[in-house]
């Protein structure tokens, strides 16, 4: 599964998603917007206007939402 991390620095949901994502061995690509200002512009076309934002082929998830990144997991 091909999951991504839209994320900017000091955001503490940014941090918090990064490490629920580590500590339950989920294999992500992380996209940091404020180095990567091209991605800023993608979120703003998909319609997102916060971070964190997780994609994955199968679902998006906005924020530090657990219940929903527990299903990137199965």
């Amino acid at each position: 599964m091909n999951i991504k991390l839209f994320s900017k620095n000091n955001c503490m949901q940014c941090k918090m998603a990064k490490r629920f994502l580590a500590d339950n061995n989920i294999s992500f690509e992380e996209i940091n917007i404020d180095n990567d200002p091209s991605a800023v512009d993608w979120l703003k076309e998909k319609g997102f206007q916060s971070v964190p934002i997780i994609t994955s082929d199968a679902t998006t998830v906005v924020g530090f939402r657990p219940d929903q990144l527990r299903q990137l997991a199965s």
